[in-house]
């Protein structure tokens, strides 16, 4: 019996993210059986005493004050990127001409330009075997998979709406300190990039479609801040009546969006002629809507039937088969059971999942795929697809709603 090979994990950022990532890369080896076993070699943040603090907390071997040192060590083979929007190309750039594999979480990076040089030097990595992924972690929820699935088997027939939320209610209060993500330069967007961009993803990856054009409204609630926490690096904040600093990206962003057609939308919803137009799509991203705590949303309708799913109840789908339940509502799916996506590999039927197992099973599927010499998925150019609606949403909100093609 060969040993398994080893996969040296380079992660560079340790806060919110790198702590979901951490735990990823600790559990998948113990309930899944991989190709290639993860080690948590080094971590790299650029305060030392924090990121000793998180390699102790978290479990990794070492640390680095510089995240090009990690890139130039011999024991790394996989970069993991859990920085601010701005830094990603650098390093991603970097990891990728050294041969090193990365997983950069999302959005991709803060503008196209970026994102398509990312994409560029992702593509020509691939040919040497060296392979990256971006972290649309949403894709490995079993419920959301499970939609994936049943479009792909034909269950709602021809797609014609698609539905899309993603709530939150952390920035409501108006004295909330001003940090990274609500500062442009190194966040990108405000909750269009942070959230709006999972339901992008998951309404192109779900369908099967990409979006091809938007109308769009972006609104900035509360335009200033108290000045504290990581933009002034003095920690804690001013308070309610300290100094207050302007806030750079959006509150909330609302569009409407219509997806590419297929060849047969035409023929299969009843319209008579082919060459019909794709679905059309509604999208709405907030981080204040009050009483809603991590409610990100998608709604299918199709020409056979309907899907729901809300991560708030994440462990459930919503099914309507037009065909079998043509006078009842929707029917509730527990996604618990071992033949549904990921599932199998952890409890006993019933016994519900988190939002740490997003993280893991991307680690499943990257690892699997690094393993067999494959392209992961989502790739760099799924997610510059993203990068793309992000950017008509925003050139379509700052003309007046005006449409815009992606």
């Amino acid at each position: 019996m060969t040993e398994t090979q080893p996969l040296r994990v380079g992660m560079v950022g340790y806060a919110f993210m790198g702590a979901a990532h951490s735990h990823a890369w600790r559990t998948a080896p113990r309930f899944f059986d991989l190709p290639l076993v993860p080690e948590l070699t080094a971590v790299a943040g650029r305060n030392e005493e924090g990121v000793r603090a998180a390699a102790g907390k978290y479990g990794w071997a070492s640390i680095e004050t510089d995240w090009r040192r990690l890139i130039e060590r011999d024991d790394i083979d996989l970069i993991d990127i859990c920085t601010p929007g701005n830094t990603h190309a650098d390093i991603a750039i970097a990891a990728l001409e050294a041969g090193k594999h990365v997983l950069c979480e999302k959005p991709l990076a803060n503008s196209v330009e970026e994102a398509e040089k990312m994409t560029q030097v992702a593509q020509a990595a691939a040919q040497r075997g060296v392979f990256s992924m971006c972290g649309f972690s949403y894709r490995r929820t079993p419920a959301l998979a499970l939609a994936k699935r049943m479009v792909d088997d034909g269950r709602l027939g021809s797609i014609r709406h698609v539905r899309a939320q993603y709530l939150q209610d952390w920035l409501s209060d108006a004295d909330a300190p001003l940090t990274w993500r609500l500062d442009k330069s190194k966040s990108g967007s405000g909750s269009l990039g942070d959230i709006g961009a999972h339901s992008i993803d998951a309404a192109q990856w779900i369908t099967g479609l990409n979006v091809s054009g938007v109308s769009a409204l972006l609104e900035t609630f509360v335009k200033e801040r108290p000045v504290g926490g990581d933009l002034v690096g003095l920690g804690g904040h001013g308070g309610a009546d300290g100094p207050r600093g302007p806030v750079t990206v959006d509150d909330a962003a609302l569009f409407t969006a219509r997806f590419e057609a297929t060849p047969d939308a035409g023929a299969d919803a009843g319209s008579g002629a082919g060459g019909a137009a794709g679905p059309i799509g509604i999208f709405e991203a907030t981080r204040f809507a009050l009483g809603r705590k991590n409610a990100m949303r998608l709604e299918l309708n199709g020409t056979k039937g309907s899907i729901a799913f809300d991560f708030e109840d994440m462990n459930s789908l919503q099914f309507y088969d037009s065909a079998l339940e043509p006078d009842a509502g929707f029917r509730k799916i527990m996604v618990t059971e071992p033949s549904h996506p990921y599932t199998g590999n952890w409890w006993p039927t019933g016994h519900g999942l988190g939002y740490e197992h997003g993280f893991t099973h991307q680690v499943v599927d990257l690892v699997t795929a690094i393993g067999a010499g494959e392209q992961p998925t989502p790739s760099f150019a799924d997610a510059l697809q993203v990068q793309k609606v992000l950017a008509a949403v925003e050139a379509s909100a700052e003309n007046a709603s005006r449409w815009q093609n992606v």
